[in-house]
């Protein structure tokens, strides 16, 4: 019998098993078994050639009663037609191009059945290319029976392929595999296969590649979508349990210290929500276990304050943190913001300095040597409480005297070995509070993020600014255009500032294809053109700034702080101002070519305009018809500010098979079948019984061949960017 561990030499031959494995990366016989197919094509029961409808998709039973090959007349080539007919009087013809060898097979008087779309061809009706399978001549009539049973009603899987073994090919290595297949014992628990209704691992593998029936399908695609579900909860499960174990240092709130004396000289009331997250990330704190938070807020929600307060809330009690930003533009932005927050509170030892505060330092790559010697020195003898940087500070040099909370801005930016060896840095694993103003499904969050306890502020903070979204649809109604660059006009004249996005720098950033060549497509509008255009004809006589990630920092810096301070009334920049920058005079935002950009990111685009009291408006360019996708899209966006709605309208564009690492680490997954939009009942099912189990046995040990079954669908590469994500 073949098990899963079978090599596919033994099962199907060398030579098959080489062109599975060289183009489709199957090894095993469990590889094979869980090369699901993407689709089903299914063949409706055989029709009678007299009742043939143009267009209609039909498997009719027939005899070949001629054949004739043809070769083209003004090219090389040649065309099979073949006559068959059902004894009815009424005939079709099939033809073949360029398949001159089926005339071996296709011969007169033999009977077979034929599948194919009906098309119309000079008033003859024809199947292009059908399948069909032929009879044996000495075939009974039972057999016959039997045969078109299962040719005429079958659900026909197409599996993902190569154009060197396509879909048909791995079709029948799948049959001769199950043939012989043993599957494995069943992973599943009986209770839980029991109490959720689950078919058994055999029935699901042979139906989902040979389905009896489309209620069969069902219930195999349910079990095995089960058990991706099920391997990726369990793993998160027991991850946040031991993260829940594992000794850390506590770091409780102070009666009387730097964040009493902080909120008590707030100009402001914090929100609701602010308080109630900021009261679960205390009591986190304060517990001798690290903590793994995930805050989510839409732009303008006041996480950055929730993240100082927790801050200040570790320095009290003895420790450092470290603010992590994924641009030198955002940790600049960071730095300033908090020390503006922070006043005399952040400048302990200078000479307007609270000798009861702390001190606040920037580390990024673009510090001089002496700058950086200076700011690494306090980060070592802990006389700066708030460290504030990039990359940089995961160098050697910068070393920590007592790292106790680790805040990340804007987490999808980061690469995961960066966040690890930033929290490697201390003694004992630090807290960790993770910040992200890009909505994330519940469903993605509960399957990325599952090892995280989920903190949401949806409610903006008093003075924020309502922001209107319009597409300018620029080939329909290029007015409308016109009409924008008059709007930004109109904002400058009443004091107020704004920003024009593009998708591209310029300067050969990009080679987009040629006129002429297949899918050539005007190449995005970019930065370096688009300014001399506003500076002597869009918006000619306004201040206009330029800013984009390959200028030196210092002149990034040096436009920021230009523009914050309202001495220009343009900036034309690309996405590098899409998180953090804070500028709340801006109140009008033109992204050009915005169809290039995906939802997530024009949500996080139009969060820069509206941050004070006057509305914002956020306009987005277009050339995309109507109708198209892309335009359907930006409609979505300019639609509503929900950024959670957006976010699953964004992962519907996306490809889920990414949500676990796959692509970062280019290794074949078994995680094929589970929607993180369609399957969230699911999903949440799988939490539940994973959560029970794993609260019964940590370690699954009483449950080998469910812990082997994660093992294989979640592997070690996985498991590691989970816990680490």
């Amino acid at each position: 019998m073949t098990t899963t561990d079978t090599p596919l030499t033994k099962v199907l031959g060398a030579k098959t098993a080489k062109a599975l494995a060289d183009h489709l990366d199957l090894h095993t016989a469990g590889d094979l078994v869980y090369h699901f197919p993407r689709r089903y094509d299914q063949r409706g029961e055989h029709t009678d050639l007299r009742k043939l409808e143009v267009d209609e998709q039909v498997t009719v039973l027939a005899q070949v009663q001629g054949i004739s090959l043809k070769p083209f007349r003004a090219r090389k080539g040649n065309m099979l037609e073949v006559t068959i007919g059902d004894g009815s009087g009424a005939t079709l013809t099939c033809t073949f191009f360029n398949q001159a060898w089926r005339e071996r097979e296709l011969r007169k008087g033999v009977w077979g059945l034929f599948a194919g779309k009906v098309t119309d061809f000079r008033g003859k009706r024809q199947l292009n290319g059908p399948a069909y399978q032929l009879f044996k001549a000495d075939a009974t009539q039972d057999d016959a029976a039997a045969e078109i049973e299962e040719f005429a009603g079958a659900l026909i899987p197409v599996y993902p392929a190569a154009q060197a073994v396509p879909t048909w090919v791995i079709a029948k290595c799948v049959r001769t595999l199950l043939d012989t297949f043993e599957p494995p014992a069943d992973p599943l628990p009986g209770d839980v296969r029991g109490k959720r209704g689950l078919v058994g691992i055999g029935t699901a593998l042979k139906e989902i590649h040979r389905p009896s029936s489309e209620e069969a399908l069902y219930r195999a695609k349910h079990r095995l979508k089960w058990d991706e579900a099920f391997a990726v909860q369990l793993t998160l499960v027991q991850r946040r349990a031991r993260a829940a174990a594992a000794p850390g240092t506590a770091r409780p709130r102070a009666q009387a210290g730097i964040l009493a004396k902080f909120d008590a000289a707030m100009p402001f009331e914090l929100t609701e929500g602010q308080r109630q997250v900021g009261e679960e990330i205390a009591a986190d704190l304060a517990r001798p276990h690290p903590m793994h938070r995930l805050l989510q807020g839409e732009v303008g929600s006041g996480k950055t304050l929730v993240s100082v307060r927790a801050m200040l809330q570790v320095v009290d009690a003895g420790g450092q943190a470290a603010l992590l930003a994924p641009t030198e533009v955002l940790a600049t932005q960071h730095f300033r913001g908090i020390s503006a927050q922070l006043g005399a509170l952040g400048r302990a030892g200078e000479l307007d300095g609270d000798p009861e505060g702390t001190q606040l330092t920037l580390v990024t790559g673009s510090l001089g040597a002496a700058a950086r010697r200076a700011a690494s020195a306090k980060v070592a003898d802990g006389t700066a409480g708030i460290v504030v940087g990039t990359h940089a500070l995961l160098y050697e040099g910068v070393e920590f005297k007592d790292l106790g909370l680790v805040v990340v801005d804007e987490q999808h930016r980061f690469g995961v070995e960066q966040r690890d060896a930033l929290r490697a840095k201390a003694a004992r694993p630090p807290h960790v509070l993770v910040m992200t103003a890009t909505p994330i499904p519940r469903t993605v969050a509960m399957t990325v993020y599952g090892d995280l306890e989920t903190s949401i502020l949806s409610q903006l903070p008093r003075g924020r600014s309502p922001i209107a979204s319009h597409v300018v649809p620029a080939l329909d109604k290029p007015a409308y255009l016109d009409r924008a660059w008059v709007r930004i006009k109109e904002e400058v004249k009443a004091g107020h500032q704004a920003y024009v996005v593009c998708p591209r720098i310029g300067e050969d950033d990009e080679t987009p294809p040629k006129e002429g060549e297949e899918g050539a497509r005007r190449p995005p509008l970019a930065v370096t053109e688009v300014l001399p255009l506003l500076q002597e004809e869009y918006l000619k006589g306004l201040r206009i700034g330029m800013l984009h990630g390959k200028m030196p920092a210092e002149d990034k810096d040096k436009v920021m702080r230009t523009f914050a301070a309202g001495d220009l009334d343009v900036l034309v920049a690309t996405t590098v101002i899409e998180v953090g920058v804070d500028v709340p005079n801006s109140t009008v935002m033109l992204i050009l070519d915005a169809d290039r950009f995906g939802v997530s990111q024009l949500h996080q685009l139009r969060g820069r305009v509206g941050r004070g009291p006057a509305p914002g408006i956020c306009l987005l360019h277009t050339e995309s018809a109507e109708g198209s996708a892309a335009r359907e899209r930006l409609d979505a966006v300019a639609s509503t500010t929900d950024g959670f709605k957006l976010s699953e309208i964004d992962l519907e564009q996306r490809r889920e098979g990414d949500v676990l690492g796959a692509s970062q680490s280019g290794k074949h997954s078994h995680l094929r079948l589970l929607s993180l939009l369609r399957d969230e009942k699911l999903i949440k099912e799988a939490r539940a019984e994973a959560s029970e189990l794993i609260g019964d046995d940590p370690d699954l040990t009483r449950h080998p061949a469910l812990a082997a079954s994660v093992a294989a669908l979640v592997d070690e590469e996985r498991a590691e960017y989970l816990e680490k994500g």
